[in-house]
């Protein structure tokens, strides 16, 4: 877990990142070019790299069309896909039913136009970055051209947080040949400049702006009073913590959920199982890597991280997952008006074997929502209802879980009531 690429195992190749070398072919074809034309899903990135320095600038699919450009095995169906639209390129929503070299395809086939940026630039009229927040904008592809001052850049980079990217150069200019298509949400709240980005956050969210695009107008610096840019993965974590923690203090009013309920689903890989006690509101999160799972060796390491009633003050241990896998469970409990203790299993298997993006966590806990219910009449028969769907031993996670131990010794008074 600690390596994550960097050779800390001894061996003379990662085997990990050995399998993201098939995907060279695809930036092969775009090498020696220092243009580049194509509908913006749309899509902007921020980089954290050399931070307070930010690499910053839109992200553009080369025309679909590009005859050396193939997308995986299922090339036929993916372009299809593609072609009717772009915006799929971004929309993780929609991505469930594809396979996990679709996925590293097609967005290793979107070309970074960099250019250098400090976080107090949002506040100047920087021509290329007011065009990138023109960009960002949008909630519609829009046409795109950018020339670079290099042929670009051949690179694959894959992350925990942020999905898999491809070639990238530093763009000498670029244009945007069609007016954006603002929602009404976006519109009016990024042009309050008094509105905190809390604020910002919140009202987006209730207007039903997807999470990606907020992601972009954090990062991209339209939101808040004291404007800045923000590297995209921070941004992610950010969306994901405000929008859940607006969702936690809805829930805490809401009477106890009666029945014992379990969530289960799975997306490349990221096994979900997920356990509604009542009570009041808690969660805790457990991570299982299996042996051979991306990045990790060949035993199983569990990461825990939870909060009470109360919140949580530190940043999670486990990362930005410990926000996405919170958030679906949360809109569940307040579609349904109930408030629980929450109690997650994501379990990771060989299958996942590249780093697609903290945007996988969110989707498979989403998954589980939305698939049907198991309800039960104690806390023992659920759990050996999900133990019999996780291929780690019950002995070895239940064992590091601690909320969910303290349910089992502490009565509560609401249990004495009918």
């Amino acid at each position: 877990m600690r390596c994550k690429g960097k050779g800390l195992c001894g061996r003379p190749y990662c085997p990990t990142l050995e399998r993201f070398k098939n995907n060279k072919r695809l930036t092969k074809a775009l090498s020696n070019q220092t243009t580049v034309f194509g509908p913006s899903p749309p899509s902007v990135f921020v980089g954290s790299y050399n931070y307070p320095s930010l690499s910053a600038g839109p992200l553009i699919p080369p025309s679909i069309d590009l005859p050396d450009l193939e997308f995986s095995e299922a090339s036929e169906i993916l372009r299809e896909k593609v072609v009717k639209n772009p915006g799929f390129l971004e929309d993780s929503r929609l991505w469930h039913d594809l396979q996990m070299q679709d996925v590293i395809s097609m967005r290793t086939a979107l070309v970074r136009a960099n250019t250098t940026f400090k976080p107090s630039d949002a506040k100047t009229d920087n021509p290329l970055l007011m065009k990138a927040q023109e960009l960002a904008l949008s909630a519609k592809p829009i046409d795109t051209e950018a020339w670079f001052k290099k042929p670009i850049v051949s690179d694959l980079k894959f992350d925990s947080m942020m999905m898999p990217m491809g070639p990238s150069g530093q763009v000498k200019n670029f244009n945007i040949t069609e007016n954006p298509k603002v929602p009404n949400a976006v519109d009016r709240i990024v042009y309050d400049t008094d509105a905190l980005a809390k604020d910002a956050i919140s009202e987006l969210y209730q207007g039903n702006v997807s999470n990606e695009q907020m992601t972009r107008l954090m990062s991209i610096g339209l939101l808040g009073r004291d404007r800045k840019l923000v590297p995209t993965r921070w941004s992610i974590t950010a969306i994901d913590d405000m929008t859940g923690k607006e969702t936690i203090q809805r829930i805490k009013d809401y009477p106890h959920i009666r029945e014992i309920t379990v969530l289960t689903g799975e997306i490349f890989g990221n096994h979900f199982e997920i356990l509604l006690l009542p009570g009041s509101f808690s969660y805790e999160l457990l991570e299982v890597w299996m042996p051979q799972s991306v990045w990790n060796g060949e035993k199983t390491y569990i990461g825990q991280d939870h909060e009470d009633f109360y919140g949580k003050k530190q940043y999670s241990n486990l990362s930005g997952g410990y926000y996405a896998a919170r958030l679906p469970v949360l809109e569940y409990l307040d579609a349904i008006k109930k408030q629980a203790f929450i109690f997650a299993v994501r379990e990771i298997r060989p299958s996942y074997w590249a780093p697609l993006g903290v945007w996988v966590v969110r989707e498979a806990a989403r998954q589980s929502v939305e698939n049907p219910k198991k309800m039960f009449e104690t806390k023992e028969e659920a759990l050996a209802d999900m133990a019999s769907r996780l291929q780690t031993p019950r002995a070895e996670w239940e064992r590091e879980t601690k909320l969910l131990y303290n349910q089992a010794v502490q009565m509560r008074i609401d249990s004495y009531y009918d």
